[in-house]
């Protein structure tokens, strides 16, 4: 029982109904929230619609736009956020995504006004427009985490993904290939190499909210140094996590040296210590990531060939990447594979 300072005592029950109110409360202001958002970006929509055609039809000069920007602050002073600067964006706004499907203009009414400006200024692209807008809607990205992810290149990044996945795991999870990545940029945690593996799982735990921002919000974290007692031994799992799409634990293991194929055996007897005693029986079977500072794909590749167990190796680096080396790598990419379709 829950006593009230009136000295009311509610029940268990009643608790579980109380809540079911507050739950109706919260889900009708966040859909308020989503509503007025959507009310918004089709305002600006229209707005930026109306400047655009009648700057096309040449009934409007560019002075025009400073003149309403003047008329709306004069006879509409409650409304904020309409100087001829972000008219202009509206007309921008308009004019980049008036050809687009209706998949993506409903898209886009369910980001911020913030989140589409950010896009709509640093995108270079249609399809990498169309990929942070999804982005966002899934992983609930704040302005802030918005724009890092812009900084860390993840559009370029997941473009050219060229990630190193065991057989199985590609068999027993066909969409790891997408959840995970080659390589994961670290950033946030000062750009100083670590001399061992602990001091650098201390510098993740404290900055986990930025860590899992890199991973993806499905990721929820478990539990640091993990045990396993396997027999009268004790083993420790350096970072355990929950995906919540593929429905698996996953253990990662750090290295901050290069790779070694025997770094796959000891990562393999812990995803089977953890199937055998961690897993619940309806999750899938556990996965391995192997996180070093640097690797050899081509000795990684021959590493996970015959590997039984579901693993991946990947490697990290503690400064944001060179946008302008990645955006060069999917040109050359792009190129390839037109030459190929030529051929």
């Amino acid at each position: 029982m829950i006593n009230l300072t009136n000295n009311v005592e509610i029940t268990e029950d009643r608790t579980g109904q109380f809540a079911e109110v507050v739950s109706l409360i919260q889900q009708t202001r966040t859909h308020v929230i989503r509503l007025a958002n959507t009310a918004l970006i089709d305002l600006y929509w229209n707005i930026g619609q109306y400047i655009s055609e009648k700057i096309e039809a040449s009934d409007w000069g560019d002075g025009v736009v400073k003149q309403l920007a003047d008329y709306i602050t004069k006879n509409a002073p409650e409304a904020k956020g309409f100087s001829d600067k972000n008219l202009w964006r509206m007309k921008q706004f308009y004019e980049t995504y008036k050809g687009a499907d209706e998949k993506l203009s409903a898209l886009l009414r369910q980001i911020s006004w913030t989140n589409n400006l950010t896009i709509l200024s640093r995108a270079k692209s249609m399809e990498e427009r169309r990929f942070y807008v999804n982005l966002c809607i899934h992983d609930r990205l704040s302005s802030r985490q918005l724009e890092r992810q812009i900084d860390s290149a993840l559009y370029e990044r997941s473009i050219a993904n060229n990630i190193k996945l065991s057989p199985v795991l590609r068999e027993i999870a066909p969409k790891a290939e997408h959840v995970f990545r080659d390589q994961y940029v670290l950033e946030f945690l000062g750009g100083k190499d670590y001399e061992n593996e602990n001091s650098m799982k201390t510098a993740l735990i404290k900055q986990m909210k930025q860590f899992i921002l890199e991973l993806g919000k499905d990721f929820i974290f478990i539990d640091e140094e993990f045990r396993l007692q396997v027999g009268n031994s004790d083993f420790r799992i350096d970072l355990l996590f929950y995906h919540r799409e593929l429905q698996c634990l996953v253990a990662f293991e750090l290295k901050t040296g290069k790779f070694k194929p025997e770094h796959l055996g000891q990562l393999n007897f812990y995803l089977e210590a953890l199937d055998r005693d961690v897993k619940k029986p309806k999750e899938n079977p556990s996965i391995g990531v192997l996180l070093c500072k640097d690797k050899d794909n081509e000795v990684v590749e021959y590493a996970l060939s015959r590997s039984l167990s579901p693993t991946m190796v990947a490697e990290y680096q503690l400064c944001l990447p060179d946008k302008a080396l990645l955006q060069q790598k999917l040109r050359d990419i792009y190129e390839q594979n037109a030459d190929s379709d030529s051929d």
